[in-house]
């Protein structure tokens, strides 16, 4: 996505509510009735299918761009990707290369195709089938692509290609389905968040009007019909440049609110916490007011720059960019809590992304959302605390647990969790007594970085084995030295 635009078209905020999300403006245009309006009738009963379930669980993924100054070679990604444990990235580009090299890894791929084939695989059936033979069939059964994300906010960034996304969309289903592939691959599109308006309170959300019956209503119908999600990309970083003075940074990046900041829905009385959430329940709302409940919400970019102008972007840094990727997949892969709306339901997420895409043009912000720098050297070090070892940083394959910063944990809850590692957890805290080499400094917070490695180590840094009710984290820093 071009980040640079969903700053640039904006309005004010319509009144003070705190997550009043800004209703971004674009040029929209008059839909054709071509490819939409008979897909509409040719689409099963929106909601006809049960309540949405992941099977594989919810799961935070990378994206992986290709903007980058001396790109590692693919076996060497994919090696870095392996490292990292990550088990779920979407590709912006198809890459045979990268493709060929994910091949054994059981690596789940979101495989992108961009905007400027649209109108190609929109018009020819036999287009979309040379596609799927290129780019799915070719690396099938040992490079596992599980999705297909068509274009990339057509509807907004892309208004002249709109009329061949859906024809895009069901040739390349049609496609996967000759090949018998259609129950293993699912087919969506990203789409801005921007098409949803008036966002909160989220239970007043509805896309707008004008992309709602022609666009996607039919495309709604076949992603209900075909048990795929909604894929959206959400930017909380955007919401709070967009409404300065009105949503708290803390809101924005996850991290806990005392009660009085919550912001309730008036309509529902569900208390809202986070953006991420609220963003994810306006898309759902949004959908209900369609008649549609049973497409799941897929977060196919998501993330925060940890650089940029200081002067216009200020919360660009890398402070904040560690506090909400670490907090998302925190919130996603450890609270497992779903949203004030769907408890039930985490959604998943791509974070935006893997590396700094550097050739990137616009803002000084657009080349830095990366997690790494394009030689895999760490950015900053996420706290992924019972993630074990998920985006751990650890260019060195080696992790350690160790106590929690002083601000996400005090005192009293450390001296807990430290007497649980060296009592019930039996960690080795025989180092740590009266006498001994690491009983200095004789602190709290020492001692339990001591044992809580100890504890990690045991356990072979599996997963959940670095959490203690978040008193602990991952990183790659030996805590001996």
């Amino acid at each position: 996505m071009d980040k640079s635009m969903a700053m640039g078209n904006s309005q004010p905020p319509k009144s003070p509510l705190l997550f009043l999300l800004l209703n971004l403006a674009f040029p929209f245009f008059t839909p054709s009735s071509s490819a939409f309006a008979s897909a509409a009738a040719a689409t099963a009963p929106v909601g006809s299918v049960g309540a949405d379930a992941a099977a594989a669980g919810s799961f935070v993924g990378v994206n992986i761009g290709t903007d980058v100054s001396n790109l590692l070679p693919p076996a060497d990604i994919v090696a870095f990707l392996r490292l990292q444990r990550i088990t779920n990235v979407r590709l912006l580009e198809p890459d045979p290369g990268l493709l060929a090299a994910l091949n054994g890894t059981g690596i789940r791929v979101c495989l992108g195709v961009p905007n400027n084939q649209l109108l190609a695989l929109g018009s020819s059936n036999a287009t979309a089938a040379a596609w799927i033979a290129r780019y799915v069939l070719a690396f099938h059964p040992g490079t596992n692509v599980v999705l297909l994300s068509v274009g990339d906010e057509v509807l907004t960034s892309a208004p002249s290609s709109a009329p061949m996304l859906l024809s895009a969309v069901l040739n390349l289903h049609s496609a996967l389905a000759a090949a018998g592939l259609d129950g293993q691959v699912k087919v969506s599109t990203p789409l801005s968040f921007s098409v949803i308006l008036d966002p909160f309170p989220p239970s007043q959300a509805y896309f707008n009007q004008t992309l709602a019956t022609a666009y996607m209503l039919p495309l709604l119908g076949f992603l209900s019909q075909t048990a795929a999600p909604l894929m959206l990309n959400l930017y909380p970083y955007y919401v709070l440049m967009l409404n300065r003075g009105v949503v708290p940074l803390d809101n924005a990046l996850f991290k806990p609110l005392p009660p009085a900041k919550e912001e309730v829905d008036p309509n529902t009385l569900l208390h809202y916490t986070n953006v991420f959430d609220a963003m994810v329940d306006a898309a759902y709302f949004s959908m209900r007011n369609l008649n549609v409940t049973s497409v799941p919400v897929l977060v196919t970019e998501t993330g925060w720059p940890h650089g940029g102008d200081p002067r216009q972007e200020p919360h660009a840094t890398r402070d904040n960019a560690d506090a909400y990727n670490s907090n998302l997949i925190r919130h996603v892969l450890l609270e497992r809590a779903g949203t004030p709306l769907r408890p039930y339901s985490t959604p998943s997420a791509y974070i935006y992304e893997l590396f700094d895409e550097d050739l990137r043009p616009g803002p000084p912000s657009e080349a830095r959302w990366g997690l790494f720098y394009g030689n895999t050297t760490p950015v900053y070090l996420l706290h992924v605390a019972g993630s074990g070892g998920f985006l751990a940083n650890d260019t060195a394959n080696r992790t350690y647990c160790v106590a929690a910063p002083a601000g996400e944990v005090d005192v009293r809850g450390l001296q807990a969790a430290l007497d649980w590692a060296c009592g019930p957890g039996k960690a080795d805290c025989s180092g740590i007594q009266p006498g001994e080499a690491c009983y200095e400094p004789n602190n709290v917070r020492t001692h339990a970085s001591y044992a809580f490695d100890s504890y990690y180590q045991r356990q072979g840094g599996a997963p959940g084995s670095c959490y203690f009710q978040g008193a602990a984290m991952v990183t790659t820093t030996d805590p001996s030295e």
